[in-house]
């Protein structure tokens, strides 16, 4: 009888420590945790919400501020300027996908192939991205100037006339999101370059031993590998494709007549130069989830890829 009172109190005891220890660990991971959480919650979390908030009040920036509801919201749909803004960012998302994504792709293959100067080919591709926004806007502006830019002085010599490149609709929106390529492929080149670094080397011996030539070699064990880092570029392209604002406020303001506007933008004229604060939020809110919701479609559809097992 002792003895089996004595065993349920060991085992009690035992149990009260095991439980003291979980605890103790649980508390040591929230702690752990806690730091960044804080920061998460501050600065992207509590931001998230008081652009939502204010998105529903009539506000100038002032201490008053008259509830709306969601009118900002009505008239923010009704507004031509806020879907010609859209279709805009949508354009600067085509290019960073189809475009910018490939063309790092193929950068990064090149640097991976046997030719000579590759040190100086590497550096050469990446400076782009080393440069800061105003001095490559600044820069573009000088080489698309109408009168004396270096393009139209190059084509001049094939006889061609000298084009408005930043001052024609048909032309502004191209020529900008030509120098955003040129800026931003090399991102996407070293990270398929590192990406690419993890392959083993014993998975192309094996292929070549098989009798698979270079192009058997990329479609069946390159790109299959890449996949994941062309998932994340893509959820980056479109995501900062959505937030994108400097380059075309430094080069064209948003102009002419609206050929280059983008959401950050209309959001920026109108929140600092109308002070519309309470509308801009909606802008800006509506920014947040268009990118949200797009970085969700591309999760999941690499979600039902992973689980069908194709690449």
């Amino acid at each position: 009888m002792d003895t089996t009172i004595a065993a349920s109190v060991d085992n009690k005891s035992r149990l009260a420590m095991t439980k003291k220890k979980v605890w103790s660990k649980r508390m040591t991971v929230v702690w752990f945790i806690a730091p960044a959480l804080l920061v998460y919650l501050v600065y992207i979390l509590y931001p998230i919400y008081g652009t939502f908030y204010y998105s529903l009040f009539d506000w100038k920036g002032g201490p008053a501020k008259t509830y709306v509801g969601f009118d900002n919201y009505t008239r923010l749909f009704a507004e031509a300027e806020f879907w010609t803004s859209l279709a805009n960012n949508l354009k600067v998302v085509f290019s960073s996908v189809f475009i910018q994504i490939p063309l790092g792709l193929l950068m990064a293959l090149l640097l991976f192939s046997s030719i000579r100067g590759l040190r100086f080919f590497q550096t050469v591709y990446f400076m782009p991205f080393l440069m800061s926004t105003v001095a490559i806007g600044m820069l573009w502006i000088f080489i698309f100037d109408p009168l004396n830019g270096s393009l139209n002085k190059l084509i001049g010599l094939f006889g061609m006339e000298n084009v408005a490149w930043l001052s024609e609709g048909k032309t502004a929106m191209a020529s900008i999101l030509m120098v955003i390529v040129w800026q931003f492929a090399p991102f996407y080149m070293i990270l398929f370059k590192a990406a690419m670094v993890g392959i083993s080397e014993d998975l192309y011996e094996a292929a070549s031993i098989d009798g698979a030539g270079a192009w058997a070699r990329f479609t069946h064990i390159t790109f299959p590998m890449l996949v994941p880092t062309i998932v994340s570029s893509s959820i980056l392209a479109v995501v900062g494709s959505l937030k994108a604002f400097d380059i075309f406020y430094i080069m064209t303001g948003g102009g002419p007549n609206n050929a280059t506007e983008l959401l950050g933008i209309y959001m920026y004229k109108q929140a600092f130069i109308n002070f519309n604060m309470g509308y801009a939020s909606a802008i800006a809110f509506m920014m947040f989830l268009i990118a949200f919701l797009a970085g969700g479609i591309i999760q999941y559809v690499e979600y039902n890829r992973k689980k069908k097992g194709a690449y």
